[in-house]
């Protein structure tokens, strides 16, 4: 886990999402509903069962 901080860092923030975004597709399409929702939830920093979270279909 250090190993991908210590590369992430080296990026521009749009690069990291551009680097993490098929991995997470793989990681999200493997977990269920409710794992994915409070995924999202806590990536833009609300609580759990947010409207917003809900809304996203992933």
């Amino acid at each position: 886990m250090k190993e991908l901080q210590a590369i992430l860092d080296t990026l521009e923030p749009t690069e990291a999402l551009a680097a993490l975004l098929p991995e997470l597709k793989t990681i999200l399409a493997q977990v269920d509903d409710e794992a994915r929702h409070r995924f999202v939830a806590e990536m833009i920093g609300g609580p759990e069962g947010d409207k917003v979270s809900s809304m996203v279909d992933l």
